[in-house]
Parts: structure tokens; C-alpha cells; sequence
């Protein structure tokens, strides 16, 4: 019986070989992209940053030098708008899906609407913005962009705050209740204190998700090659556009420029990555 057994157990273990090379083969294959990409990436960034991509404007075509001061200053005005608007209507909504209406048909409808937001492309978003806010505003400006950065921010806090708070446990809840607590105010000193540190993370997995959209502020905040802080009345200057923008130009200048906002935007979201990472893996509700 054993020799009979033993090809068939060297069978399994030729395949298991051969699935587990393939397995690393398609990891290697995956890795190996992003190193290529990473790599290019911060070879020719790095060769455009210097102190004056931070304190100057963006520059004409043609010219020499110049910065990108005000798509700086422009891309945190505008992520700004959309996380003030997008991340307190997300944690409402999270908020009544895991703590009041848990199991109700409003609830689950509206889990399924965040489900399509979460997959929806961006450039919809902003063609829908578009009509809704550029239109009747007869312009792009700022605040349209962060309106447009703000449906993106809903439905990826909506679904952190859902699933942080239901990891909070209910005997918190039921002792918080038997002492006389409201259920507001269980929620907000006893739930959100327990999920705290993913409901932060949430939020900043959000902003780096919307760090880098380009298409719906094409369609509503634009670009600007001035200085203009005000989102009501201007196109504001962004990063994401501004790359858009440079690097489809034969200015050597121009894709400079470009390749440095992109290194610019990487970091930052490699940054709030690991953050993020830290305060969900550190102090995650147990």
C-alpha cells in the first residue's frame, strides 16, 4: 500500500512546489512594478526638488525656475474643504448604521449606496459636481473641487467609523447605560473614545485617497497660475492638475515641475499611510 500511496503523495508535493513558485512569481511580478515605478519616480523628482519649488510660483511656459507654492497651497486648501465637509458627514452616517439603525432597511440601503460610491470613478463625480456646483456658479472654483474631493471623503469614513464602532464591545455600552448615560452621550464619551484611533485613521486614509484625484477637480476647481486662497470666487492652482497639466508639455521646465509634485504627492500619502497604518495596528478598540 505504501508504494502505491507514495507517487500520489509525490504528485502533490511536485504541485505544491509548482504553486507556491508561482505564487512568488506573481508577487515578484507585482513587487517588481512598483519598485520600477517608485524608483522612476523618485529619480526624476528628486532631481526637481529644491527650496524654490516651495517658496515660488508655477511658471509660465518657457521660462526657467519657478515652483509650486500656490498648487501647494491650493491642494491643502481644497483637501482641507473636502475632509471638513466629507469626514463629519461620514461619521454621522456611520454613526446611525452601527449604533441606531444597525439592522433597519434604511440602514442596509444606505450601506449598499456607500458600497457603488466606494467603486464609483472619479471623473463621474466630478462631471456630477459639474453641473450641480460649477454650472449655477458660472466657474470653477475651489470650493467646487472640495465639494467634489468631499463625496469621495463620505463613503470611505462612513465605512471605518461603521466597522470601528461596531468593534467596540457591548458591555462598554451596557455599563455606560446603566449608570443613566443618554445613549448620545454613550456614544460620544464611551464608543467614539473606544474607537478613536480608527475613526482618525479613517480619516486620513480618506485624505491620502483624495490627495492624488485628478479628474473631478478638472472639471471643478481647475488650475490657476496666480496665488488665489479664495475657494468662492477663483480656480485655485493643485497639484494633481498642475501634473496634468506640465507634464504634457515639451517644456523641460514644465515636467520638472511635474515629476516633482508627483514626488511631493507620493510622500505625502506614503506618509499618511503609515500613519494611519500605526494607529490602527497600535490603538485599534480590542
Amino acid at each position: 500500500m505504501t508504494d502505491a500511496i507514495a507517487p500520489r503523495y509525490g504528485r502533490r508535493r511536485r504541485t505544491d512546489k509548482v504553486m507556491l513558485g508561482l505564487c512568488w512569481a506573481a508577487t515578484a511580478f507585482g513587487l517588481g512594478w512598483l519598485v520600477l515605478i517608485l524608483f522612476s519616480l523618485i529619480w526624476n523628482g528628486a532631481s526637481g526638488l529644491d527650496l524654490a519649488v516651495f517658496m515660488e510660483m508655477t511658471p509660465p511656459a518657457g521660462s526657467t525656475g519657478g515652483g509650486l507654492l500656490n498648487a501647494i497651497v491650493g491642494s491643502l486648501i481644497i483637501t482641507a474643504i473636502g475632509v471638513a465637509i466629507g469626514a463629519p458627514l461620514g461619521m454621522l452616517a456611520g454613526t446611525y448604521m452601527a449604533e441606531y439603525g444597525r439592522y433597519s432597511k434604511l440602514a442596509s440601503v444606505t450601506r449598499f449606496i456607500n458600497d457603488i460610491l466606494l467603486s464609483a470613478p472619479s471623473i463621474i463625480i466630478g462631471l456630477f459636481i459639474y453641473g450641480a456646483v460649477v454650472v449655477p456658479m458660472h466657474g470653477a472654483t475651489g470650493i467646487a473641487g472640495g465639494i467634489a474631493l468631499a463625496v469621495i471623503v463620505v463613503p470611505v469614513v462612513v465605512r471605518t467609523t461603521e466597522d470601528m464602532l461596531l468593534l467596540v464591545p457591548n458591555p462598554l455600552r451596557e455599563a455606560a447605560s446603566a449608570l443613566g448615560l443618554p445613549r448620545s452621550h454613550v456614544i460620544i464619551k464611551v464608543a467614539y473614545k473606544a474607537a478613536r484611533a480608527g475613526l482618525i485613521t479613517g480619516v486620513l486614509l480618506a485624505v491620502a485617497r483624495i490627495s492624488g484625484e485628478t479628474a473631478p477637480l478638472l472639471f471643478t476647481s481647475a488650475n490657476s497660475p496666480y496665488w488665489s486662497v479664495d475657494p468662492f470666487h477663483d480656480a485655485m492652482a493643485n497639484l494633481p492638475v498642475t501634473i496634468n497639466n506640465f507634464v504634457n508639455n515639451p517644456d523641460p521646465n514644465w515636467r520638472r515641475l511635474a515629476w516633482a509634485a508627483a514626488l511631493i504627492i507620493t510622500f505625502a500619502v506614503l506618509v499618511l499611510n503609515i500613519v494611519a497604518r500605526v494607529l490602527g495596528a497600535t490603538r485599534a478598540p480590542k
